[in-house]
């Protein structure tokens, strides 16, 4: 039986790449029998995302979420859990207040502000890094 997962790759943007010296964070969706299988299909789009693209280079990290249910609107594709001495502010300035962020469509893509935790959360089932 397959099942649906958020792969999460990363990208570096090389000095002749639009945002120089940048970063690509995508999560693609992929329905398939194991976490191991997604990482393929994944690793194999994100070789192809790469080549097709001027001076990005493909960094390896690959990490695959199961998806707690199947795809919908609103549906949760990817969550990251990480744990942190961390107080929220700094958290936020450490991981994510970093500033130079480019947008791949137009508009405000992302907010961010405290949210509870929830425990409960699944977290990811493989992680495999280049």
């Amino acid at each position: 039986m397959s099942s649906w997962y958020g792969v999460r790759c990363l990208f570096q943007l090389g000095p002749d790449a639009p945002g120089a010296g940048s970063y690509e964070e995508r999560v693609t969706l992929w329905r398939a029998a194991s976490p191991d299988e997604a990482i393929a299909l994944a690793e194999a789009e994100a070789a192809e995302y790469a080549a097709a693209l001027t001076d990005v280079s493909d960094l390896g990290l690959v990490q695959a979420y199961a998806l707690p249910e199947p795809p919908g609107h609103g549906a949760e594709v990817f969550s990251l859990i990480r744990d942190s001495p961390l107080a929220a502010e700094e958290y936020l300035d450490q991981f994510f207040d970093t500033g130079g962020r480019a947008a791949a469509a137009s508009g405000v893509i992302g907010r961010s502000g405290a949210a509870a935790g929830n425990s409960s959360r699944p977290s990811f089932v493989s992680l495999r890094t280049g």
